[in-house]
């Protein structure tokens, strides 16, 4: 469990191809020195196992199912992911409650910058927008966020603090551009619990 709070951003600095996984390389020097093989690590939302550590990189093999269900499968050399350790019980949830299961990816569709923050528009799956609210929570790329607005065609309208913009990989995104999409915990197991008692 996370709560897509990112802790440092990382870079793939190799991509290995194996017969069943594909393994990734991430330089992470702040969380590399805190972490070991096992550990549960969100990158870009998507809750990965550690398979090994150095003093400045994290190892991750990928299977196929999520490499199609997430953006791990095209990532490559180069690109900077968000990285957050699983939360302890007794901490602080300061974002939402994050399960690092991707429910499905989504895009960027237009990023306008205001005086002092960006308004991003994000284009998401329709189921996931159908368990969104306006001021609810979701997760891109496995950062917690609040909805300013939800518009037509599945498009979710989201305000970015300066911070969050540059210590995020929020801030390198381009229109078109592929995100990891994680709707709300609670929106979920409220739909669940109400087709049932539908049923």
């Amino acid at each position: 469990m996370f709560n897509g709070i990112v802790e440092e951003t990382g870079q793939i600095t190799g991509i290995e191809e194996h017969q069943e996984i594909r393994r990734f390389s991430i330089e992470a020097p702040v969380l590399a020195g805190q972490l070991q093989p096992g550990a549960s690590v969100a990158v870009d939302g998507a809750c990965l196992t550690v398979t090994s550590v150095t003093s400045k990189y994290l190892v991750f093999d990928v299977i196929g199912p999520t490499l199609e269900r997430t953006i791990a499968g095209a990532y490559e050399v180069g690109k900077r992911v968000n990285l957050e350790r699983a939360v302890q019980l007794e901490g602080r949830i300061d974002g939402h409650l994050v399960q690092g299961h991707v429910d499905s990816t989504g895009y960027l569709v237009q990023s306008v910058k205001e005086r002092e923050y960006w308004m991003m528009d994000f284009s998401i799956h329709e189921d996931v927008y159908a368990l969104t609210i306006s001021q609810g929570s979701i997760a891109i790329n496995g950062v917690s966020l609040t909805i300013s607005e939800l518009r037509k065609d599945c498009v979710c309208q989201i305000g970015v603090i300066p911070f969050t913009f540059q210590h995020t990989n929020l801030g390198d995104l381009k229109p078109g551009d592929l995100v990891n999409v994680e709707g709300d915990l609670i929106g979920k197991y409220l739909s669940k619990i109400l087709s049932k008692r539908g049923e």
